[in-house]
């Protein structure tokens, strides 16, 4: 979970310095190429395959659009006038933006109370975070990109679950697949956009490799493996570790310096995420059971939230977008979390 977190994390670090070399554009379609063709080896390394039917990749180009070309085209945008460890907090407000569609679509099944004051508290934070009433505030078109690109993943996460789960295919066949899509997507669109003079050196082909090798690619992986051994639910806690990863190696590596207000917008939009997962405690259900003198009532405890016992959730609600702030990816995928960055 940390070296997930770390490579997630780090995703925003590398797309800066991928900037000074490349267009968002020529990282994006490098990026996806790159983690696609991770995760198509490993597709087939398992004995599975590329979906096949027509319908399949039409759902499947459609969540490519949202949870890989749109939002790693506009992080990239947006980090061209914002530090990389603001677009890791703004990434985090993906968890948000998927109960606020949730909400808006009727298919979120939870209303609790707590889930509604989290999606206030978070905005709060990410109002805190562009302060738009300061001279100096972030209420920038790059900013506004990152917030958008978060959005996007929200998106994607809502129609995956709705129809793509379900369809037969693993978690690898569906990521491995998105991202293929979100490749061939991209590289139809960058001769009409993305043709900016490349200024190659060392420093953005190695920085594009790694994002889209291990930040896109194995990190996809390493989230499918905590999902496997953790459950989904405790799987959404690396979405906590990503913004301050990105703030700590932004601040280390690119001399970034973030003002309190930042920070305290960052620990408030959090906290609203934190909220916004609380889920009921399992009731204390009676169970009858007979005996020699009657009936006798006899608590049978369900498992609370969280708690040792609790059963853990399937590979599957990763399709569902319980999990944080993809940064990917794959939350591009999440995703979280999410996810990709």
């Amino acid at each position: 979970m940390g070296v997930l977190a770390l490579l997630w994390g780090s995703s925003f670090l590398w797309i800066k310095i991928a900037l000074t070399g490349l267009s968002p554009l020529q990282i994006t379609l490098t990026r996806t190429a790159l983690g696609a063709l991770v995760l198509v080896a490993l597709v087939y390394a398992n004995k599975q395959r590329l979906p096949r039917d027509r319908t399949s990749w039409l759902h499947l180009g459609f969540a490519a659009v949202f949870g890989s070309a749109v939002p790693f085209a506009l992080f990239a945008l947006g980090e061209q006038t914002v530090d990389s460890g603001v677009a890791g907090v703004l990434n985090a407000t993906t968890p948000l933006w998927a109960l606020g569609i949730g909400l808006a679509l009727g298919t979120e099944q939870q209303r609790n109370p707590a889930r509604f004051a989290g999606l206030v508290l978070g905005f709060a934070g990410v109002l805190l975070i562009f302060a738009p009433w300061q001279k100096a505030g972030m209420a920038s078109w790059g900013a506004l990109a990152c917030l958008a690109a978060a959005a996007s993943y929200a998106v994607s996460y809502a129609y995956v679950g709705r129809r793509v789960s379900g369809r037969g295919l693993t978690p690898m066949q569906i990521s491995s697949s998105q991202l293929v899509a979100a490749a061939g997507l991209t590289a139809v669109v960058v001769p009409v956009a993305g043709l900016q003079p490349v200024h190659l050196s060392w420093q953005p082909l190695v920085a594009v490799a790694i994002l889209g090798v291990f930040g896109t690619g194995v990190a996809f992986v390493l989230n499918y493996r905590v999902i496997e051994d953790e459950g989904a639910t405790n799987a959404t806690m690396v979405g906590y570790l990503l913004p301050v990863v990105s703030v700590l190696l932004g601040a280390l590596f690119l001399g970034e310096a973030l003002n309190a207000r930042v920070v305290i917008g960052m620990v408030v939009v959090l906290v609203g995420v934190a909220l916004t997962r609380k889920q009921p405690a399992t009731a204390i259900v009676p169970v009858v059971r007979e005996s020699g003198s009657g009936a006798t009532p006899e608590p049978a405890e369900g498992p609370l939230e969280g708690s040792a016992g609790a059963p853990e959730v399937s590979a599957r609600t990763l399709e569902e977008g319980s999990t944080g702030t993809p940064e990917p990816a794959a939350a591009g995928l999440l995703e979280p979390a999410t996810t990709l960055k």
